[in-house]
């Protein structure tokens, strides 16, 4: 889910500035519609590529740090078991009762434990980066759509605000939904979203008309 809500963040941002810059330098309808829909093939390739070597690279970290905690708890299981013990002392659970809850975990499983109160991860909850970049392969184009149609389709007088107006909305969308997934703040997430989404077409539409003017 993560990989596909950025994916279309990102296919709704990367095309938009690219419309939006284009159309700031030519009126042609024509020339605007292929630097979209190059973008939109570039993008997609760019993004399923980018998920799946991140996601093996977080992969890769995590088993490390899976190897290391089994040398840890080999060579020195008491300090582990202090280790956990304190962080939910830290964390204002009473010393007895945190001394009973680190001893019931690390008896179940004491590698799983250690992993989660280290690193923040669960053991074995590995990410598919094929998951996840088809699920970028396909959600970055769908967000390339809406800047799209929009600049396409729109009148000529009206497409490049119409088309910034739409861009707005759907990066609040895909900026709260993100927010939502990550457990974050949402107003933050939409406004940020928003902001760097305004930036971008400001910049790229101000590029397009120096260009256009040359």
């Amino acid at each position: 889910m993560r990989a596909a809500v950025m994916g279309a963040n990102d296919g709704i941002l990367s095309v938009a500035g690219i419309v939006i810059g284009v159309a700031g330098a030519t009126t042609n309808s024509f020339a605007i519609f292929i630097s979209g829909i190059s973008g939109m093939l570039a993008g997609t390739v760019s993004m399923a590529m980018g998920e799946y070597v991140s996601v093996n690279t977080t992969k890769d970290t995590q088993r490390r740090a899976i190897m290391r905690q089994k040398e840890a708890l080999s060579d020195s299981y008491n300090n582990e078991f202090n280790f956990v013990k304190q962080k939910y002392v830290d964390d204002g659970i009473a010393p007895e009762l945190a001394e009973q809850a680190t001893k019931e975990m690390m008896t179940k499983d004491p590698l799983l434990t250690t992993v989660r109160e280290r690193y923040g991860f669960d053991v074995g909850e590995f990410t598919s980066p094929y998951a996840a970049a088809i699920a970028s392969m396909i959600s970055f184009p769908i967000g390339s759509i809406l800047p799209m149609l929009a600049i396409t389709l729109l009148p000529v007088s009206a497409r490049i605000w119409g088309t910034a107006v739409a861009v707005v909305i759907a990066l609040a969308l895909t900026g709260y939904s993100a927010a939502t997934l990550s457990n974050a703040n949402r107003g933050h997430g939409v406004m940020r979203n928003v902001i760097s989404g305004v930036i971008t077409m400001i910049v790229t539409f101000a590029i397009g008309t120096l260009i256009g003017s040359h």
